[in-house]
């Protein structure tokens, strides 16, 4: 079967069964998922299906909402807690400075940091400042700007512009979705711009995402895969995707 054909065929076969995953998808038409994700973000382009996390629905399906933060981090609690816990190996010597993105898996690896660390630590994430203001060898900086309700950061022009005046060591960061061709991205344009001067203000970038962020794609991309040192998954990831990852330059840790 061409690409096209199976293009066709799959959203005749999402319209008709309102949703799909990625693996019912490539066990349906005996591809990889990685060419079934491909295949979704062409349908999506021309408007046949919509893409949401792990699968597609039919184009008229409702708009995708931004999930809450609560409603994250309920979700893959197991995997983010050991990759948070694999994070930890990667925290700078003592006296250097941590940037730490807003996400659930970032607050994991907040909530794991110890006075023994002894760090600089800067974020926009109200919920990561809040765990750490107790923590002695920790000098904490939150930055300012307007905090977004869906996942409690600051973001915004004020964010952007004191981020462009740090050089941290290290920034954690966290996505919505990890892909190939569209790199890291996030629904939020606000969001992504303040990604984007995260990225920027530190001289290595780490990624905490679980495996089902792989292959996805959110609207806004603020990085791609040739700015990301290090990635943080779970063992869910495929050898597959593994080796994409790690073709494009990118050191990855399955924790």
């Amino acid at each position: 079967m061409y690409a096209e054909e199976r293009q066709q065929a799959m959203a005749r076969l999402v319209s008709d069964r309102g949703r799909l995953s990625v693996a019912v998808l490539a066990s349906e038409y005996d591809v990889t998922t990685e060419t079934i994700r491909r295949d979704l973000s062409t349908l999506e382009r021309l408007g046949l299906v919509r893409r949401v996390h792990g699968g597609a629905v039919p184009a008229h399906a409702l708009p995708v909402i931004e999930p809450a933060l609560g409603d994250r981090d309920r979700a893959h609690a197991g995997a983010k807690d050991r990759i948070a816990e694999a994070a930890l190996a990667l925290l700078p010597r003592p006296g250097a400075t941590v940037l730490l993105d807003a996400g659930t898996t970032t607050g994991r690896l907040a909530a794991r940091m110890t006075p023994g660390h002894r760090l600089k630590v800067w974020t926009h994430a109200v919920p990561l400042a809040a765990r750490l203001i107790g923590l002695p060898g920790v000098e904490l900086h939150l930055l300012p700007g307007a905090v977004r309700e869906t996942t409690q950061a600051a973001v915004g022009p004020d964010t952007v512009e004191s981020l462009s005046r740090l050089r941290a060591d290290v920034v954690f960061l966290g996505t919505n979705g990890i892909s190939l061709l569209h790199g890291l991205s996030t629904p939020d344009v606000e969001e992504a711009a303040t990604k984007r001067a995260l990225v920027g203000a530190a001289r290595q970038v780490v990624v905490l995402a679980d495996a089902s962020k792989i292959g996805e794609e959110s609207t806004v991309r603020f990085a791609t895969l040739a700015q990301v040192d290090v990635l943080v998954t779970d063992d869910a990831l495929s050898s597959e995707d593994r080796t994409d990852l790690e073709h494009a330059g990118v050191e990855v840790v399955v924790a």
